[in-house]
């Protein structure tokens, strides 16, 4: 492959590892764990692999091992530093064993049931070390949910001789990691699987998990981008930036990205919902803050919004339930109607409280939650463009505002919405030291015979040498959730906490980044240099472990 210079560079980057992981090591037992809600039904589903202790590694006398063969996928979408986690992996199990081999499975956890996989020699390793994406296997969405798919995966473990399976993902991937643990436990086939916590989104973390990998990086690619925009912003003084982030499930990006930058307003879908705003509570917000400023002259600033601000507006969220059951029973007659019509057709149909909310939709959004249905005939919500919803119903309202005299100034919006941009970036220092150190955990769990477990690497704004490195088992994670009308076991997703140090941050400085102009700049990745400007990890994790 053609490299670029940073490439070149970056090939030479050798991450830091935990101290206790730098020669042999002992796993060292801590109490058993439970999981964090549904015990008795988790217990159930899972007796081979729940109630297993917690993991720590520390320094240990020297053992020979045999060779091992492993597997690793990918799954889900992509975050930086998985090319990481495998160069971890294949130097942790070339370590142990020269004669160790590691063998992928292309395009996610569909390469594994359709026996679609090659072996990472050094030579193609060392291409993607310390580089974004998951081009060196590619990864896939398909989930590992049936018996036959656990087979057919069997058959192909069993052909290649493989030990242990790594699975790259997020809560939904892991969730499967630890189906598929307990499907192999119980067949008694010898087979081990260990997961690893990847999402951009930040919402795979818990006392054992500090953060999901790809989040420091991507929230430093949209912080730079960001950046940008507000100091375009402060140079023309003419426009506010309406800019939708990645998070469809909780607002960590959005959050860590207003400590970096310091925007004019940010939303928090947690605060939205727990507070039962209306979407006309949001806007009335956001239109005070433009009032605001543009009495002091200032016609300009920037919003950021997270991508799933919709589902968190209580109202909204009745809305589109109703609007399912409607459509879903009434689709025959709703296709017949009028395009021209369909909308005042809806308006009839729906509840009063609903009808009205519906009513003061803009036409394109009202269209929108009619018309693009999901294979589930459900809303498709991260289609809906929310920068554009808020920015035309803020200048509706100020429309109005300004015929009653309660505003003077004049609006005009610009729409961003960062997304794939931040997905496959080349990792931060923070990234590619963490992302090393959990594969390289993983091939220290596989070792020791371990399934079922997470890769955990704990203590992370400390020094790397400080790292705690160990495994925490996956039930521990898990609850009992609705999945298409019936109730499963899933690792519980990390909303954000309004009364962490994080919010509680940003809650105490938003009133006066309002009306100031007082932007920070962060500017882009660095790599190479001091510590304080390449080492950093995220505000979110320096104010959570905060002593």
């Amino acid at each position: 492959m053609t490299k670029s210079a940073l490439q070149i560079a970056r090939a030479a980057y050798q991450p830091k590892l935990p101290k206790a992981l730098k020669g042999a090591v002992k796993a060292v037992e801590g109490a058993a764990t439970q999981s964090v809600a549904d015990q008795e039904a988790i217990k159930k589903l899972f007796p081979n692999t729940y109630g297993m202790p917690l993991i720590k590694f520390e320094a240990g006398e020297a053992v020979k091992l045999p060779a091992m063969n492993v597997g690793v996928i990918l799954s889900g979408g992509q975050a930086p530093g998985g090319h990481n986690v495998i160069s971890g992996l294949f130097d942790g199990i070339k370590a142990l064993n020269a004669d160790s081999k590691l063998y992928g499975f292309i395009l996610g956890p569909g390469g594994l049931v359709d026996h679609n996989y090659m072996e990472l020699t050094s030579d193609i390793i060392d291409e993607y070390r310390n580089t974004g994406g998951f081009d060196i296997i590619g990864s896939g969405r398909t989930k590992l949910e049936k018996e036959e798919q656990f087979d057919k995966g069997l058959e192909i473990l069993k052909e290649l001789g493989i030990k242990a399976l790594v699975i790259i993902g997020g809560d939904d991937s892991n969730t499967n990691a630890c189906v598929l643990a307990e499907y192999y436990a119980a067949k008694n086939t010898g087979v081990q699987v260990i997961g690893c916590p990847k999402t951009i989104d930040g919402d795979l973390k818990n006392e054992m998990i500090e953060t999901s990998f790809g989040f420091d990086t991507a929230c430093k690619v949209y912080s730079e981008v960001i950046g940008n925009i507000q100091r375009d912003c402060n140079s023309a003084r003419k426009y506010w930036h309406f800019i939708k982030l990645m998070g469809r499930s909780a607002s960590h990006i959005a959050l860590e990205c207003a400590l970096q930058v310091q925007p004019n307003v940010c939303i928090i879908s947690e605060e939205v919902e727990t507070k039962d705003m209306s979407l006309d509570d949001v806007v009335t917000y956001i239109a005070q803050v433009v009032a605001d400023r543009a009495a002091q002259g200032n016609n300009f600033g920037t919003v950021l919004i997270p991508e799933g601000l919709v589902e968190f507006i209580p109202a909204m969220k009745r809305l589109i339930a109703e609007l399912n059951d409607f459509l879903a029973s009434n689709a025959e007659e709703f296709s017949q109607i009028k395009k021209s019509h369909q909308r005042d057709y809806i308006i009839r149909k729906l509840s009063p409280e609903n009808s009205a909310i519906y009513a003061s939709l803009p036409e394109g959004v009202a269209r929108q939650l009619t018309l693009d249905r999901d294979p589930h005939g459900n809303v498709q919500v991260s289609l809906i463009e929310t920068e554009k919803l808020l920015s035309e119903m803020v200048a509706t309202k100020l429309a109005t505002w300004k015929a009653e005299g309660k505003y003077v100034g004049k609006f005009a919006a610009q729409h961003h919405f960062f997304g794939y941009e931040g997905r496959c970036a080349a990792p931060s220092n923070y990234d590619a030291d963490y992302c090393y150190s959990l594969g390289y955990t993983a091939s220290m769990l596989i070792a020791n015979g371990k399934t079922g477990y997470m890769s955990s690497v704990r203590n992370t704004t400390a020094p790397a040498e400080e790292w705690i490195a160990g495994g925490v088992p996956i039930t521990m994670m898990m609850n009992m959730e609705r999945r298409h009308g019936e109730m499963k076991p899933v690792i519980q997703k990390a909303l954000v906490k309004l009364d962490g140090a994080p919010f509680k941050t940003f809650a105490a400085m938003r009133d006066q980044w309002a009306m100031t102009t007082d932007y920070v700049y962060p500017g882009p990745i660095q790599y190479f240099g001091p510590t304080e400007v390449c080492d950093q990890p995220t505000k979110t994790l320096q104010l959570e472990q905060a002593k």
